[in-house]
């Protein structure tokens, strides 16, 4: 059950280009969201920081998305990764690569540049975080340093959606829900607090 209950869309017709960008890139409106536009200035700033970070930059959605999933895991939020891994799959990431994204170290469907930026999703969610100079020193052998900034990007918005649905205890959307127990569920997933009313 939520600990703060979203409002609905119908009562929220100035957010609504935002509710439609959202849809149009994930297939749904996020329960995330309408728990934010309780406080309309900050849904309209997070909604400019997330389409930057998710629709922006020269990486591609899907290594984003693998980004955002290991670091999601790596914070514990079981919201963010029924998303992200939902997401993932929805930018073309190969089935494979998704299930085997915690392996990503030793798992041959993985390039050095994939294993140095997802190396770096993980260790930077960690608590205390737990990146070095070697992590930068590896992704400056695969990536420039626009491109550093955007997977930091990504790492750092994940953490704010972390921290924003454990605490709200943000129950999961139906069709996130349905690929997560679906997909991750034989890794032991589950929705746990965020299985709300789907």
């Amino acid at each position: 059950m939520p600990r703060v209950e979203p409002l609905r869309r119908e009562e929220l017709s100035e957010l609504e280009p935002i509710f439609r960008m959202a849809e149009g890139a994930m297939g749904f409106v996020p329960r995330s969201m309408l728990t934010m536009a309780r406080w309309p200035q900050m849904m309209h700033a997070f909604a400019a920081l997330a389409g930057t970070v998710n629709l922006g930059g020269k990486l591609p959605p899907a290594l984003k998305q693998l980004v955002a999933f290991v670091s999601s895991n790596a914070a514990g939020c079981r919201y963010c990764q029924a998303h992200t891994s939902n997401s993932a799959e929805r930018s073309g990431l190969a089935a494979e690569k998704l299930d085997a994204a915690f392996e990503f170290e030793t798992s041959p469907l993985f390039s050095d540049a994939e294993r140095a930026a997802l190396r770096l999703a993980r260790d930077a969610s960690f608590v205390p975080n737990a990146v070095e100079e070697a992590h930068f020193e590896t992704l400056r052998q695969h990536f420039s340093d626009e491109e550093i900034v955007e997977l930091v990007a990504v790492v750092a918005l994940f953490g704010f959606l972390n921290r924003w649905n454990d605490t709200m205890a943000t129950a999961l959307e139906a069709d996130p829900l349905a690929f997560a127990e679906d997909r991750l569920g034989e890794r032991g997933w589950t929705a746990g607090k965020h299985a709300g009313d789907g």
